[in-house]
């Protein structure tokens, strides 16, 4: 998946917790989210501000669905809570997607 079909994709599932996200999709939608909120940063703190709210569904929406399509229920993102415990998040993001369906789903198709 390229980066700006990961972001529509992920804008279009603005609020959708269910099925998986491959790991292409979430990584360039987390470069995307940076690279917005480091501008808006730039700009004035209230931007920063709407920017972070406006990205805060999607962002927890993209990382459930990342679980998801390794087998991981969503609530594993509450790791990100503890401090040095969210590295196993980290580490279970970067994980290769499971080929065969899972209880979440189909895996998710790669756009050519």
């Amino acid at each position: 998946m390229d980066f700006m079909t990961a972001v529509k994709t992920c804008f279009a599932k603005y609020a959708d917790f269910s099925g998986r996200a491959s790991r292409s999709e979430y990584w360039w939608f987390v470069l995307f989210e940076v690279i917005v909120l480091v501008v808006a940063q730039f700009i004035h703190e209230y931007v920063y501000l709407l920017a972070a709210l406006a990205f805060l569904l999607p962002a927890l929406a993209a990382g459930a669905r990342r679980l998801h399509d390794i087998g991981k229920s969503g609530w594993f993102l509450l790791l990100c809570i503890i401090p040095l415990v969210n590295l196993y998040l980290i580490y279970l993001m970067v994980q290769p997607s499971q080929p065969e369906s899972n209880s979440f789903g189909a895996p998710p198709t790669v756009a050519a």
